[in-house]
């Protein structure tokens, strides 16, 4: 990806966005700008992924914006937040401005597939959670990006993890940790057992995934780290620097006698080796439940440590990875280093 970034390969546009940790600025990877080092990059799946990891759009390559140019209205939007990314512009504000309110949304949704408020919430998390990485205590981070309480700025997280900070002491708690890879973002639950949760942040049914783990331990989410949360941020780092593909951190699952071991099974599987979904089902000793190890393999939420990646089509092909198969291509290649 970064050698595609310095060719400006137009290949490459929509497969994968960069984000300039110098810069705070993201951008497509044909940007005509000035190319930064390659250690101070770090690629994203989509512009939203980017958004909410605290980096602001490039103005010279419009990585938001479409092959169409985008509606005087909703440049005028973007261009306020742009300008204010910490205050909060309520419908008042736009009514006083002269702008309605759900044309601001419709219009908004259509170009960016997201409302205004969304994008404008997404910005201002964003910049939070940046804070938040850079050592910035949580009340401080909510001060900075314009929170006016708590409860204004621990809404995002509830909508993912289910329940505040606050109610932690009245139910089990797992911790959550941001991992920065290469690939993106990643997020990791755990807790003193170990490491319950390890997936992409923009991973199609995360949500889904957080809920299901919620329920199960009967726990609430909050974000923090423990022992097992350093150790897999550790071993993710060493996996991604080519230095260890080996993960010691106790990973805890939870599903079907078959689900479990099918996952088993998965961690059988060398590093820059594949195996078919035949092959897993016939190591299981059923030839004929090719369908239910795929749906199993979907279902593992421990990325990586899981290697549900190196689990290929019959015919060689690259299938459905809830990361992206462009990350499952990538992880492959970078494995092949530890045959």
């Amino acid at each position: 990806m970064y050698q595609a970034l310095v060719d400006r390969n137009s290949e490459f546009e929509g497969v994968f966005y960069v984000g300039v940790t110098t810069t705070g600025i993201f951008c497509r990877p044909t940007c005509p700008a000035r190319k930064p080092k390659p250690e101070n990059v770090e690629f994203f799946g989509s512009p939203k992924e980017a958004l909410y990891a605290g980096y602001r759009p490039c103005l010279r390559c419009q990585p938001l914006d479409r092959d169409k140019k985008a509606p005087e209205l909703v440049t005028r939007l973007r261009q306020m937040v742009d300008d204010s990314p910490t205050g909060k512009i309520t419908d008042s504000d736009l009514r006083t401005l002269g702008i309605d309110p759900s044309t601001a949304r419709r219009q908004f949704r259509r170009y960016y597939g997201m409302t205004f408020q969304a994008y404008h919430r997404a910005r201002r998390m964003g910049r939070a959670l940046h804070e938040i990485r850079k050592g910035e205590s949580v009340i401080g981070a909510q001060i900075d990006t314009g929170f006016e309480s708590a409860s204004g700025f621990w809404e995002a997280f509830k909508q993912v993890f289910g329940t505040p900070p606050s109610k932690a002491e009245q139910a089990g708690c797992l911790f959550a940790q941001w991992i920065d890879t290469p690939l993106g973002a990643m997020v990791a639950l755990g807790n003193n057992d170990g490491i319950h949760l390890l997936e992409f942040a923009d991973r199609r049914g995360l949500e889904n995934e957080i809920t299901r783990v919620r329920k199960h331990l009967k726990c609430s989410v909050v974000p923090g780290t423990n022992p097992n949360l350093e150790k897999i941020c550790e071993e993710v780092r060493d996996y991604f620097d080519g230095t260890s593909v080996h993960f010691t951190v106790p990973m805890i699952t939870s599903g079907t006698p078959f689900e479990q071991a099918v996952w088993k099974q998965l961690q059988s599987i060398p590093p820059g080796e594949t195996w078919s979904y035949s092959d897993l089902a016939k190591k299981l000793g059923n030839p004929g439940a090719v369908r239910a190890v795929g749906r199993a393999n979907g279902r593992n939420c421990i990325a990586i440590a899981v290697p549900c990646h190196r689990v290929i089509r019959a015919d060689g092909e690259l299938c459905g990875y809830g990361g992206g198969v462009w990350r499952k291509r990538w992880l492959l290649e970078h494995e092949q280093k530890f045959k």
